[in-house]
């Protein structure tokens, strides 16, 4: 069977890691000018220095630098595998009377939004949507749930991803104000049964982890043909992730660089190449929209270099 890769006249490995070499540290300097985020005190800790990137292609070409052995939690990138977990346990018409499919021109917790909006999630990708969504997980509590859905995940992917507990005490020890007014504007609304486990269940799943390798193997559910995976889940979930997985900068990213993608607080970003490969990447030190700078400079190398834009 002839690879759809070598018809968008891809580099071959050596040419990706030479690719990679190249926009390494160009990448790792811009990433001085971010931040981390202050309000975990355990994402506040890391190393704003930490940089890593993964080429995955369906071909078999690959090619990966930097801290790759580096374990990061991976926060809101979680949020396009709950959403294709329900689209595979519960279907399409079940998941979309409680989450939209809207972009959002707001900040990912905003309230404001919501409020617009009289309480209904605009989209998965955003903490609404993923709140909403974490309260159909199946299980009796957070810790169950989230087990259900990284061992689905670990299973399908042969991925190693794994709870990080000393993360899970961190989120809890400050708490979130923010998303529990936002889980109970969402309940009051009708839209989740319960705020208690609904944020139980959504500080768990964001804190499972993993290394950038895992990162890209779960990656390859979204963009390789799975038996066991609609190949219409996979396409819906990839829209969502190009219109709504960078929150507000997801239209300029999608102009710019044209993949679906999806970007978390702890630094991780995710781009999926439909039919041709990921590209996963790692950088703590975040931008005023909460997306890694580090990555999305990366990112936007990469996908040029590569020719991965989808639309040509």
């Amino acid at each position: 069977m002839k690879s759809t890769l070598q018809d968008f006249s891809t580099p071959s490995s050596g040419s990706i890691q030479a690719i990679l070499d190249g926009c390494f540290f160009e990448a790792r300097a811009k990433a001085t000018t971010g931040r981390v985020p202050a309000y975990i005190p355990r994402l506040a800790a890391v190393n704003q220095r930490w940089l890593a990137v993964q080429v995955l292609l369906l071909d078999g070409q690959q090619g990966a630098i930097g801290d790759v052995k580096q374990p990061f939690a991976l926060m809101s990138v979680i949020k396009p595998f709950v959403l294709l977990f329900l689209l595979e346990a519960i279907g399409q018409a079940a998941v979309f009377t409680k989450v939209g499919i809207l972009p959002s021109q707001q900040p990912f917790h905003s309230l404001a939004q919501l409020s617009a909006d009289e309480g209904f999630p605009r989209n998965p990708m955003i903490n609404s949507g993923a709140i909403a969504l974490a309260d159909c997980l199946p299980g009796v509590d957070g810790s169950s749930r989230c087990q259900t859905l990284c061992d689905w995940l670990n299973r399908l992917s042969g991925a190693n991803l794994y709870l990080d507990e000393a993360m899970l005490a961190s989120v809890r020890s400050v708490g979130n104000e923010t998303n529990r007014a936002i889980a109970t504007m969402v309940a009051e609304a009708g839209y989740l049964d319960s705020v208690e486990l609904a944020l139980d269940t959504y500080n768990h799943i964001c804190c499972l982890a993993g290394t950038i390798n895992d990162l890209a193997a779960i990656g390859l559910l979204l963009a390789n043909p799975h038996r066991q995976i609609a190949a219409t889940h996979q396409q819906i979930v990839n829209a969502l992730m190009l219109t709504c997985g960078l929150y507000e900068a997801s239209g300029e990213f999608a102009v710019k660089v044209g993949v679906p993608a999806k970007s978390g607080v702890s630094g991780a970003l995710l781009a999926v190449i439909p039919r041709r490969g990921v590209v996963a990447c790692y950088s703590p030190a975040l931008d005023e929209s909460g997306n890694s700078i580090a990555s999305l400079c990366l990112l936007e190398k990469l996908t040029r270099s590569l020719n991965l834009n989808i639309f040509g």
